[in-house]
């Protein structure tokens, strides 16, 4: 028996099949269903209903599934339970959505360093509904995310802050309102399938601004360059963490009723990781706290 083949079995509970949980842990579907046959050799039990094309959990299989849960959590959490109660370590698969991954998670992996050294983080990017997939499906441990229409009361959603969205222009931008620009000049739209994108397509629905594509990018670096060529102009998030010696770009307010996304670190409620997951979220809300990111240059 091995925990790769009992977390393997946790995902085909949650996927509901072979194909799906290969599909989740990067497996091929061969490679599944030869883990599921050691485990019944190993124990001489037979875990799944193979009558039908696609083999089904069976009574003793769902039994199972319930004594793997926790003796995954108790593995995971190992490390944290053997270390000295002042001292927090071991791996932290950490996602972030795109717009963070040049101030907000740099500065506060930068301030985790400082305070747990033992602390080792993998970065994993994506936009927050898949990120949140991720969580769920205990590939990542937790993520920095846009906070969602809808969260699964099985995932802890801890706010960092409110980001209110902007008119992001160039600064040969003639003084004109929002809506005049936006009706006006060549739009580029933030990525609809991220929560930010979809909450500036309501928006501008909703104020009866129709708008004239140029392109659809997901990086808030992208759009910024696109902007600052003059290319089109774009609503973004006003970042909480400035950032010094970028384009020449300005911002306007959009007015009374600008949206604003709310920026949070999700994890599971019942997450082995607690530790790490809250020593992140601190240095996070420090980093917060800070407000702006700078390199200092070699002396």
């Amino acid at each position: 028996m091995s925990i790769r083949a009992l977390r393997t079995l946790l995902s085909i509970h949650r996927h509901g099949s072979f194909r799906a949980a290969a599909e989740a842990e990067n497996l091929t579907p061969s490679a599944v269903s030869l883990q599921m046959r050691t485990l019944e050799e190993t124990w001489d039990l037979a875990l799944f209903e193979r009558s039908q094309r696609s083999p089904k959990l069976n009574e003793t299989g769902l039994a199972l599934v319930g004594e793997a849960e926790a003796v995954i959590a108790a593995y995971d959490s190992l490390a944290d339970r053997v270390s000295p109660k002042d001292e927090i370590s071991g791996e932290l698969i950490l996602g972030a959505v795109p717009t963070t991954l040049t101030g907000l998670v740099p500065l506060a992996l930068s301030e985790l360093k400082k305070r747990h050294p033992g602390i080792r983080v993998r970065i994993v990017p994506g936009l927050s509904n898949q990120l949140l997939s991720q969580i769920d499906r205990g590939q990542i441990h937790a993520a920095v995310i846009s906070r969602p229409d809808m969260l699964s009361r099985s995932m802890r959603f801890a706010r960092l802050a409110e980001e209110v969205l902007v008119l992001l222009v160039s600064q040969n931008t003639e003084d004109l309102s929002p809506a005049e620009l936006l009706r006006s000049r060549p739009f580029i739209r933030f990525n609809r399938d991220a929560v930010v994108g979809r909450q500036i397509e309501t928006w501008l629905q909703n104020n009866d601004i129709p708008v004239h594509d140029a392109m659809e990018l997901e990086g808030l670096e992208a759009i910024s360059s696109m902007v600052a060529a003059e290319l089109g102009i774009s609503i973004v998030p006003q970042r909480c963490i400035r950032e010094r010696g970028h384009l020449p770009l300005k911002t306007l307010a959009l007015g009374d009723d600008s949206p604003s996304r709310v920026l949070g670190l999700a994890s599971r409620e019942d997450s082995p990781r607690t530790s790490l997951v809250s020593a992140a979220e601190a240095a996070l809300l420090e980093a917060v706290s800070i407000g702006e990111f700078t390199i200092t240059p070699p002396r």
